[in-house]
């Protein structure tokens, strides 16, 4: 494959010029001049050019936190309509979360989970084992029976109340190369106070990976306190990285939806964007929470946002008001989430594979519900005014999705 005529960016270069893919990797990447003309794909045989027409050129996304609810709620998501969802938004790498039906507490869940994913061969999928088993906040024996092949735990959903079993799951991260995922909400406030809930777990579960020594990754980080946290935490050597989202980045609690945690308010997205700019955020993370209608009208939490990241981000954080270079967004969404996840992928490097999106900054629409690959309808964007458009998302050098 040879992509040329393209603006290639990602969180270490930003030149014109074009790229070469051998055998499912970047093979050469080049400065060339630009010239003028539309994106244009030419086929012949086992050879593909691609003319980028002056776009943009990006590693493809990897999102550290994601539910395609397969097994079990397939009426929600399933594994092939979340990983078509997934190339449309640009990823290529994708964590699932264990609240499924089976909770995911063992190796036939994670096997099920991967062998449908390879099926269908949109995506690469890593899935997460509960902390606890079945979610119930009893016991983590199960943590004894997976393979390597686990890089995440997690009880995403619901805060591990137990303190005790917390501290046991980060020391046995140190020995089974796993990343415990925190859910930072302690339910003793969550019927009253969403904010203390968040702020009372994050400071519990820093403590914890202090205490341990254990490897500890922060799941939607939404208050300038649980940021705060972070940062002294991340100032004294803690081994934690964290996230957050595009819409708690985006929107504030003037807009009514239910997600769990909640949007909170502009001073609180302000000091997300603090700790963005002086690289505090680890990765910008969808938590893609697709619902059927009846269900989010009965209040279940969580927005379909795979497909929206991207134009998000890029509105709020590049276009909006400068606040970060489109480098530092590939970073953030494809650089570190990568090495997070440990694959080798997030930087157009000779080496690496091959895994990319060709991407128009400057095309301007707005966000359609019922346009999106998701089963999950479930948005406040909808009708939203954003930059960014996914022209292409490559895998290996295979095209996975095009625009049409």
């Amino acid at each position: 494959m040879l992509v040329k005529n393209v603006r290639i960016v990602d969180a270490q270069m930003d030149i014109i010029g074009q790229v070469t893919v051998r055998n499912g990797l970047f093979h050469e990447v080049s400065s060339c001049p630009q010239v003028s003309g539309s994106m244009t794909l030419c086929e012949n045989g086992e050879n593909t050019v691609i003319d980028g027409g002056g776009n943009i050129l990006m590693p493809a996304f990897t999102d550290l936190h994601a539910h395609f609810r397969e097994p079990g709620y397939t009426n929600k998501e399933d594994i092939e309509s979340g990983s078509r969802a997934a190339v449309k938004g640009g990823y290529t790498t994708v964590v699932l979360m264990a609240n499924t039906n089976p909770v995911c507490s063992s190796m036939d869940t994670v096997n099920y989970v991967i062998n449908r994913a390879r099926e269908i061969g949109l995506i690469d999928v890593f899935q997460v084992v509960s902390i606890t088993g079945g979610m119930k906040g009893e016991s983590i024996s199960h943590l004894k029976f997976i393979d390597d092949t686990v890089r995440f735990v997690s009880d995403d959903g619901k805060g591990v109340m137990n303190d005790l079993l917390m501290e046991e799951a980060l020391s046995m991260s140190k020995d089974n190369n796993f990343i415990v995922i925190s859910h930072a909400e302690d339910h003793r406030y969550s019927e009253t106070d969403m904010r203390m809930a968040e702020n009372s777990m994050t400071g519990r579960d820093i403590e914890a990976c202090l205490k341990t020594g254990g490897r500890l990754h922060l799941a939607h980080v939404s208050t300038k306190e649980a940021m705060e946290m972070v940062k002294a935490a991340k100032m004294i050597g803690a081994n934690i990285t964290c996230e957050t989202t595009p819409h708690h980045i985006y929107a504030a609690d003037d807009i009514v939806y239910r997600v769990n945690p909640p949007l909170r308010k502009p001073d609180d997205i302000s000091s997300l964007i603090n700790a963005i700019q002086d690289g505090y955020v680890d990765t910008i993370s969808t938590d893609h929470a697709p619902h059927t209608a009846s269900d989010k009208a009965n209040g279940a939490p969580g927005i379909s946002g795979i497909e929206t990241a991207f134009q998000l981000c890029l509105t709020k954080l590049v276009k909006g008001n400068g606040a970060i270079s489109l480098g530092k967004l590939s970073e953030l969404m494809s650089y570190n989430p990568s090495k997070i996840a440990k694959v080798n992928k997030g930087l157009i490097k000779q080496g690496y594979e091959a895994d990319f999106v060709i991407v128009d900054v400057n095309k301007r629409s707005k966000i359609d519900v019922n346009g999106f690959a998701s089963k999950g309808k479930n948005s406040p964007f909808d009708g939203a005014d954003v930059f960014g458009e996914i022209l292409m998302t490559v895998k290996k050098g295979i095209i996975v999705y095009t625009k049409h």
